[in-house]
């Protein structure tokens, strides 16, 4: 009887998991919207618009890869920053660029 309610019991936490990962997810985004809609940060597609342009090689789809071109993995969004972090991959090396999501400014590239 013990086996099976512990078995119960770890069962039912590795289904909440995912869950609470996801809800910090979602207010990270929920603050991205917040903050966007009252003017304090850019939209998220001029973003990057932005850091599109400043990274100096084309970026491509997963389904058009080409040689020597940035694919897009996707935005992070710090609420207490106001910042982006935009993560790229090229030539199986991962770049991360920071942007400033009030000014459009970018903060920091590292490789």
């Amino acid at each position: 009887m013990k086996r099976i309610l512990a078995s119960l019991v770890l069962g039912c936490t590795l289904i909440a998991t995912p869950s609470v990962a996801l809800a910090q997810s979602n207010s990270a985004q929920d603050a991205a919207r917040r903050d966007t809609q009252a003017g304090k940060a850019l939209p998220l597609r001029q973003i990057e618009a932005i850091v599109f342009q400043s990274l100096g090689a084309p970026v491509c789809s997963n389904s058009s890869r080409q040689y020597d071109c940035y694919e897009y993995l996707g935005p992070a969004y710090d609420p207490s920053a106001v910042a982006y972090r935009l993560k790229f991959m090229r030539n199986s090396r991962v770049t991360f660029v920071d942007i400033d999501a009030r000014t459009g400014r970018v903060l920091r590239r590292s490789r």
